[in-house]
């Protein structure tokens, strides 16, 4: 019998239980955009917590539903990433935003290195070890994960509308990356981006710090987030995204430990 990850909740990050021998890990960076009270919003009017420079509008509630569709286990963060984001390496200059968007963010427009340090230590590290406790666990029941990161992405920005519907974000490690892009090709009514509005990976983010350094297959699956701002709409996408996973996840090459690549040390 597979071992179980058992659910595990803590300030900067939740784990959804899952089978650890299943084969599929989930990842949401950006799930919420809670702010401990004595941060008081980053002097930020409360309306801009519900834009997505605080969080991936859509991205955890699609993420529950795919970690039920495959009783997987998933690793979602607790915070915003207004106060640091988890999807980028400790020394990226936009690893805490000082203006997002458009948005001054007064709590942070003065922030020093033992700011940063101190906030790390808080929330970016204690989810970073969650990832990195849950692949070890998942490996020692024998197979290695193939690992899914949600995100979502906005329909428009600086007045430029983004047509895709869903899109796949990638640079080294083609095997699951081209597989999901077929797939959802092959759907013939949606339009499908690949890296795009982004470009594939950062140096030292999460794909490069868990899957890329441990040879291990993965994809970033973004989705545009009017298509999953509410419960019913998430729902149906991540069933849809379920679906169509199903038969991409069987190739047993996805278990396999291999090293196409990656961002340079840091």
């Amino acid at each position: 019998m597979n071992a179980v990850i058992h659910p595990e909740s803590a300030p900067a990050f939740e784990i959804v239980g899952g089978d650890a021998g299943g084969g599929l890990l989930l990842l949401c960076d950006h799930a919420q955009a809670s702010i401990p009270k004595e941060f008081d919003n980053l002097g930020l009017p409360a309306r801009e917590l519900g834009r997505h420079i605080a969080y991936d509008i859509g991205a955890e509630a699609v993420t529950r539903v795919l970690a039920a569709e495959f009783g997987a286990p998933a690793v979602m963060s607790r915070f915003s990433r207004l106060l640091i984001d988890p999807n980028r390496g400790t020394d990226d200059p936009t690893l805490v935003m000082r203006i997002a968007d458009g948005a001054i963010v007064p709590g942070n427009a003065r922030i020093d290195a033992a700011g940063i340090a101190a906030r790390i230590a808080r929330f970016y590290a204690p989810y970073d070890d969650a990832i990195t406790r849950t692949i070890t666990t998942m490996q020692a029941s024998g197979r290695n994960p193939a690992i899914l990161s949600m995100h979502s992405y906005t329909p428009a920005m600086k007045g430029i509308a983004r047509p895709w519907e869903i899109t796949v974000i990638w640079d080294f490690d083609p095997r699951l990356n081209r597989a999901l892009l077929a797939a959802l090709r092959a759907e013939h009514d949606l339009i499908v981006g690949e890296n795009e509005p982004y470009q594939g990976g950062y140096a030292g983010d999460t794909i490069d710090r868990h899957c890329l350094r441990r040879g291990l297959a993965h994809a970033l699956v973004e989705i545009r987030q009017d298509l999953i701002d509410t419960p019913d709409k998430a729902g149906f996408w991540g069933r849809r995204l379920a679906r169509i996973l199903r038969p991409v996840l069987a190739d047993p090459t996805l278990a396999e430990i291999r090293h196409y690549g990656a961002h340079p040390a840091f």
